[in-house]
């Protein structure tokens, strides 16, 4: 690819303009976070792509790649200066570009590294700006890493379209697809018979169903479908449904009403969501959309945690799809107990969830419940108005910082 380009000569740059760009790409290797979020904004405006913008797990991954793409070309300008950049080959474009087309997504999503390169351009001019003002080496410095950058996109956005054509390809036969396209006519609610679904799917609608979306960022999808395969041996079962619903994401229903995943089986860069027990087509829907809208609140809340089942999130995801709104309620209801010590507050989260049994409370925490009396005391003293008056913000709160570790 571009094979008569790369015989053509890249002109050398001088020493002071060497300089120049090397100063630069160590700035664009540590940009200041308001750099990132306008670049990757200007990424997001691509055709096609605001349908997308929505979507916590396409949205890190773009940024992923947009990042990536910019540390890959500064580091490259700190050895060659100015010179031709090569694409990068760490995989993480031919993911987003499958990613992409698996959502029905074409090469309309490459105008966003069009729209991301006005950005990081102008970005760009700014630092050279400030970095000399000796016109005749700030103009010899513009020249060379607008061809950079220019020839850089042209071969990334070249190679994209070409594993857009090999992932279109190589979806037309792939049975993940295949199957999502049934599973995605259940979820829409399209008149697909039972026998049908069932036909296609290989698996029953009739019954009971426990849905699991299974993620981790860069892992392969040989280890995701281990943990699955672990999950479903640890609970007896002979039978599931997977689809690969990304490159780092499986869906799966368990056909069964009692599902048990333990933390210790779940590698650590691996995220288990569980949905809620549901029955027949309609419980193979809403313990779906259970899984993923706790997903979305795990993503809002920056958690960590590698094991969550729906029901414990459920009313977090409640409360408010905006970070900012649920960050000054808990802060307004918590006061000081908001920073107090994690004891504290983890002892009156239990209290609550053990319907307000210190005996239980203690049982629970593998503690004394002298001492459960004691940090109830010190996180009522914290609260910034007496607890009685409202219990269930309080309990509501404390949820939310749980879920924030």
């Amino acid at each position: 690819m571009h094979n008569v380009a790369m015989e053509v000569k890249w002109p050398l740059p001088s020493a002071a303009a060497s300089a120049v760009i090397v100063a630069g790409a160590q700035t664009a290797l540590a940009p200041p976070p308001e750099w990132l979020d306008e670049y990757n904004a200007a990424a997001l405006q691509g055709i096609r792509l605001g349908e997308i913008a929505g979507d916590p797990v396409i949205v890190a991954s773009l940024r992923r790649n947009n990042e990536g793409n910019l540390a890959h070309w500064a580091s490259c300008n700190l050895v060659a200066p100015g010179a031709r950049v090569s694409v990068r080959t760490d995989g993480d474009n031919a993911e987003l570009v499958r990613e992409m087309v698996r959502r029905g997504l074409d090469s309309g999503l490459l105008d966003a590294f069009r729209t991301a390169q006005s950005v990081a351009w102008r970005l760009w001019m700014g630092v050279c700006f400030s970095l000399t003002d000796d016109v005749e080496v700030l103009q010899e410095v513009l020249e060379l890493t607008s061809r950079s950058i220019g020839v850089f996109i042209d071969d990334t956005v070249a190679a994209l379209a070409e594993e857009i054509v090999v992932a279109r390809a190589q979806l037309a036969g792939d049975t993940h697809a295949q199957r999502r396209a049934a599973v995605a006519l259940i979820l829409e609610g399209a008149p697909i018979a039972d026998a049908r679904a069932a036909a296609q799917l290989r698996y029953r609608l009739a019954g009971p169903h426990t849905a699991v979306v299974l993620s981790a960022g860069g892992a392969s999808v040989n280890r995701l479908e281990a943990a699955c395969d672990s999950i479903m041996a640890a609970n007896r079962l002979t039978g599931r449904l997977r689809v690969l619903a990304g490159a780092d994401r499986l869906w799966v229903w368990f056909p069964t009403d009692a599902l048990h995943v333990a933390v210790r089986d779940i590698p650590e860069a691996m995220r288990v969501v569980v949905g809620g027990v549901g029955h027949g087509r309609e419980g193979f829907r809403s313990s779906h959309f259970q899984a993923l809208a706790a997903e979305r609140t795990l993503i809002r809340l920056g958690s960590s945690r590698t094991v969550v089942r729906s029901e414990e999130l459920a009313l977090i995801g409640a409360m408010s799809d905006d970070p900012r709104v649920v960050g000054e309620f808990t802060a307004q209801t918590l006061g000081e107990l908001a920073q107090a010590d994690p004891e504290v507050r983890e002892c009156m989260r239990v209290w609550f969830t053990e319907q307000c049994n210190s005996t239980a409370t203690a049982a629970r925490l593998y503690t004394h419940r002298n001492t459960v009396v004691r940090r109830l005391t010190r996180a009522a003293e914290l609260l910034p108005a007496p607890l009685s008056t409202n219990a269930a913000a309080v309990a509501a709160a404390l949820e939310v910082l749980h879920w924030q570790v």
